[in-house]
């Protein structure tokens, strides 16, 4: 693989390695920086840590370790994470309080901080801007990922690059995601963070594979600044794709999965009414299962819609299902003229949208997924042992 990403934007280093299913990587990047984290109440130590040190804007490393999640591992845990930062602060020469740090894996287990230290002072000199760097940071933070996640937006005078794992405890408010984004434009702390909130909002807290929320949600975002200030609007929207991609890859690799699912619902009377109806239909257990079985039982994504608590007239939507080649209707102003045979035909590829029209407005939201399979339940049934 040559596909660079975070390795793509000036000033940013990195390098990982893995060691069975326990795995490390550092990312070193001086700059202002941001975040946003998991709403679980039951936080992992890393996200508590973190959540105190972004107040100050500024991170000049990540570490993240993968196979242990640090969660629900009480005051231990928390100096377990400290404990991280100063590894990565010692092989790299910054401060432990510049370091922003993650990790993914089994809940309630403690950190091999022997191993981590090892892994540590093994990573740091190798360090680079390459395709190498890329893959094995990107391996290092995987757990039950099948793919790496990589996403590269390049604009007119700069560029933002993000990797991230993610497949399986995934739903809105985040998932079992780690997310590491960067970007050689320059933008101060508050703006940044404003703009990651919104494009956080629109991908990631949009995403669906099982409804399960997330201990050890991070997605952080550092800006070097070494291209200099751009407008902010092209940085938001540049931002929101970056984060968008990242998110349709988690969904399309979500455990067990074999389909991405899409739903897009319009004419809802404000963002925040789609986004509802789009995340309550992206996580029916009764959709997700038609769409494995290639099932055109539309009526649960009318159903669902209709239990996401928002407004509007059963009477006056519209549906259609498409294979992102085609689409065909389902329902017309209230009016069934689904032809099942086109409709079971649109769900035969790997990917499955359905488009909902509310009636009710002008305002619009996609939400992401994908099928629900046995092959989840075998994944999640043994993961510990």
């Amino acid at each position: 693989m040559a596909f660079l990403s975070i390795c793509a934007v000036p000033g940013v280093k990195a390098w990982g390695m893995k060691e069975g299913k326990y795995g490390l990587a550092l990312i070193e990047a001086h700059g202002t920086a941001a975040g946003v984290f998991t709403e679980n109440l039951v936080r992992a130590a890393p996200v508590d840590l973190m959540r105190k040190q972004i107040k100050a804007g500024k991170l000049d490393a990540v570490i993240v370790n993968s196979g242990c999640a640090n969660a629900y591992t009480g005051k231990r845990g928390v100096a377990d994470a400290v404990t991280m930062t100063e590894y990565a602060g010692s092989v790299l020469d910054v401060k432990p309080s510049r370091v922003g740090v993650a990790s993914t894996g089994v809940i309630g287990r403690y950190l091999d901080l022997p191993r981590i230290q090892r892994q540590c002072k093994a990573v740091a000199p190798k360090l680079a801007r390459n395709a190498e760097a890329e893959v094995v940071t990107a391996q290092a933070i995987m757990t039950t990922d099948t793919v790496q996640k990589h996403a590269l937006v390049k604009k007119d005078g700069f560029c933002i690059g993000g990797i991230c794992k993610g497949s399986g405890m995934i739903a809105p408010n985040m998932g079992t995601m780690l997310a590491f984004i960067y970007t050689d434009a320059e933008i101060g702390a508050t703006p940044l963070a404003d703009a990651l909130k919104l494009a956080t909002r629109r991908s990631f807290n949009r995403v669906v594979v099982d409804g399960d929320t997330s201990t050890n949600d991070i997605a952080l975002c550092t800006a070097t600044g070494e291209a200099g200030k751009v407008k902010l609007a092209e940085f938001k929207a540049a931002l929101e794709e970056c984060c968008r991609s990242l998110a349709m890859q988690i969904a399309a690799d979500g455990e067990g999965a074999t389909k991405l699912l899409e739903i897009i619902v319009k004419g809802a009377k404000k963002e925040d009414d789609a986004e509802k109806v789009a995340r309550t239909v992206i996580e029916s257990p009764l959709v997700k299962t038609a769409v494995y079985g290639e099932d055109p039982n539309w009526g649960r994504v009318v159903a669902a819609a209709g239990r996401a608590g928002v407004k509007f007239d059963p009477n006056a939507v519209s549906l259609w299902i498409s294979d992102n080649s085609k689409k065909y209707p389902l329902v017309k102003s209230g009016e069934i003229i689904a032809d099942l045979v086109a409709a079971k035909n649109a769900m035969h590829g790997k990917n499955v949208t359905f488009i909902l029209d509310l009636a009710a407005g002008k305002a619009e939201a996609t939400a992401w997924g994908c099928d629900l399979t046995e092959r989840y339940v075998e994944i999640n049934g043994r993961y510990t042992t």
